[in-house]
C-alpha cells in the first residue's frame, strides 16, 4: 500500500484529503506543521507528500529545502497546496522539487486524487 503524508495545518482540509485518499486505498498520515512532517518523513519515507506552504513552526518551502539536502528524500514527489497560486510562489516550489500543485480556493477532492494517481499510481 502506497503511503502519503499530508502536511497541512488546516484540520478540515487535512481530514477531507485523508478520507478521500484512504477511500482510494492509500495509507495516509497527517502532520500539522513542517516540524512534525519532517519527523514523519525521517521515521517512514512516504511515496508522496501533499504539502501546504504557509504553516506555523516550519513552512512548506523550508520543508522542501530540508528534503533537498538528503538524497533519499529528494526524489519524493511533492504536490503543493497553496492559498495563492502566485507564479512567483509556484516557480520557487518547482525549483525546490514540487512536481504539481493545488490551489485551495479551487479545491476539488477528485482533482487531488487524480494528481496523486498521476504521480504514484494506485
Amino acid at each position: 500500500m502506497k503511503k502519503i503524508l499530508i502536511i497541512e495545518d488546516e484540520e478540515i482540509l487535512a481530514d477531507l484529503l485523508q478520507k478521500k485518499l484512504i477511500q482510494a486505498g492509500y495509507s495516509v498520515l497527517v502532520a500539522v506543521d513542517g516540524v512534525e512532517g519532517m519527523k514523519e518523513i525521517k521515521k517512514d519515507i512516504p511515496d508522496l507528500i501533499l504539502l501546504d506552504i504557509i504553516m506555523p513552526k516550519m513552512g512548506g518551502f523550508e520543508v522542501m529545502r530540508e528534503l533537498q539536502k538528503e538524497k533519499k528524500f529528494s526524489k519524493i514527489p511533492i504536490i503543493i497546496i497553496s492559498n495563492s497560486g502566485q507564479p512567483v510562489e509556484l516557480d520557487l516550489a518547482q525549483k525546490l522539487g514540487a512536481t504539481d500543485w493545488l490551489i485551495k480556493t479551487d479545491f476539488d477532492p477528485q482533482e487531488v486524487l487524480n494528481k496523486v494517481v498521476k504521480q504514484i499510481g494506485n
